[in-house]
């Protein structure tokens, strides 16, 4: 029996219970605010997402998300009730899983290839991806992980050049974190904003989500650039955790972020970046770098260069209504 879930704690718990991309906190399911919230017999779940939504030429989008199902039959019956609501709503395009916001979990891991999940990665079971194209849904967007196995990288002539631009790259400073998270929240909402399925962020939301991490950053690994005293560009990196907690050394680092400020792009900043990060850490004694989840036409697929290999691919489902 379907059920609308309210805000009252109790629901949120039973709401929440249920397995789904990574773990989900009544909390959290308050703070993305989503326009509707459903519960099958306590074995499947979904939010949805019609009122604020991306912009999308053609469609109004809907979006599903926090989703979780049991097995195919109950999935079945999430997704397509699902449909039914946002069509109702007046939405011409269902898209997810996608929990409200590209700033939050979103997409399917599709190929697993041989590697183990690292931190910070949405993970699901294999049948999920099923669960959405037996529904009716197709990809539109593919996503990618890769790894990188030398972090010797040589600045060259580009570091010279930006320096003689006017540019500044440093690691952040372990006693002025608050006043790097706001620099870093300054480039990403500039740098992102043409990004696919772009939706603002509340600041308190993205500096929530970076402090969240901060017992397990290493300071020469969270990079920032300035140019004339302003925020340019940063790279934010982080080791891999999940190694330690398989019991294996954590000789990897995650590149989570990567992004420069419009004004700033198309010089070689965020390369630079990219080489300085991966310099740290094997001055740190890493041994690889993971690029997570970039989008398929996402200058940091080529950032990489040929020495990135890809590892993981995930997919952003839609089904028109």
């Amino acid at each position: 029996m379907w059920r609308a879930i309210s805000d009252a704690q109790s629901d949120l718990r039973q709401f929440c219970a249920l397995p789904g991309l990574g773990e989900l906190s009544p909390q959290a399911v308050l703070s993305h605010a989503p326009d509707e919230k459903l519960l099958l017999d306590g074995a499947g779940r979904c939010s949805l997402w019609w009122r604020r939504t991306p912009a999308y030429p053609g469609h109004r989008l809907g979006l599903i998300g926090h989703y979780a199902a049991d097995n195919a039959q109950t999935a079945a019956q999430v997704l397509t009730h699902a449909c039914e609501r946002l069509r109702d709503a007046g939405c011409t395009l269902a898209v997810g899983p996608m929990d409200g916001s590209t700033w939050r979990r979103y997409r399917l891991l599709t190929q697993r290839g041989s590697e183990s999940v690292f931190f910070l990665e949405p993970d699901n079971p294999d049948d999920w991806p099923g669960h959405w194209e037996s529904a009716g849904f197709t990809p539109l967007a593919h996503y990618f992980s890769a790894v990188v196995n030398d972090l010797n990288m040589p600045d060259d002539s580009l570091a010279a050049r930006l320096s003689g631009e006017g540019y500044r790259i440093h690691s952040v400073d372990p006693a002025r974190i608050p006043a790097a998270l706001e620099a870093i929240w300054t480039v990403a909402v500039d740098a992102f904003a043409q990004n696919f399925l772009y939706t603002p962020l509340a600041k308190e939301e993205f500096l929530a989500g970076y402090t969240q991490l901060l017992p397990h950053v290493r300071p020469e690994l969270v990079l920032t650039a300035e140019h004339g005293g302003r925020p340019a560009g940063f790279c934010f990196a982080i080791p891999n955790l999940l190694q330690g907690a398989r019991g294996e050394p954590i000789d990897t680092i995650v590149v989570k972020t990567l992004a420069v400020s419009a004004d700033h792009a198309r010089r070689g900043l965020g390369k630079l970046l990219y080489r300085r990060t991966l310099n740290a850490a094997a001055a740190l004694g890493y041994r690889r770098a993971l690029l997570a989840l970039m989008h398929e036409d996402n200058p940091s697929r080529r950032i990489g260069g040929p020495g990135a290999r890809d590892i993981r691919q995930y997919i952003l489902y839609a089904r028109p209504l």
